[in-house]
């Protein structure tokens, strides 16, 4: 699977303060990098639609049973909002004993530097 491009469901205010998060997700055996890749569609259909989502990306490195996420949210709250339903909230839980590894971060950033690089993503998540 490519990487998802950015895509922006939500025009965030132009100057405005975001709350970006990154993940990076290491599965335990190839077969745990399958299951991630097929739970994604329903993920993103999600992502697209939730309240406070301004933009998203995903870059799936399956061979090395790593996934990286990218996204940008009006408030940390919507943020939650999302993650505890849809369909991320019984994907994730059903993806947990395939994990072997994975990191977090979140930072405030301006709405006008949207996209955030992966090269920023990947130097905060290390």
């Amino acid at each position: 699977m490519p990487t998802l491009p950015w895509t922006v469901p939500n025009d965030p205010p132009r100057a405005t303060e975001v709350h970006v998060f990154a993940s990076r997700f290491e599965t335990r055996t190839l077969w745990g990098a399958l299951k991630f890749l097929v739970r994604t569609p329903g993920v993103w259909r999600q992502v697209g639609s939730a309240p406070g989502a301004y933009g998203a990306s995903l870059k799936a490195e399956p061979f090395k049973r790593t996934f990286w996420t990218l996204s940008a949210w009006e408030s940390p709250e919507a943020l939650k909002t999302f993650a505890r339903s849809g369909t991320h909230a019984p994907a994730s839980r059903g993806l947990s004993a395939q994990m072997r590894d994975s990191e977090y971060a979140s930072w405030p950033a301006s709405s006008d530097e949207l996209p955030v690089s992966w090269a920023e993503v990947r130097r905060r998540l290390t």
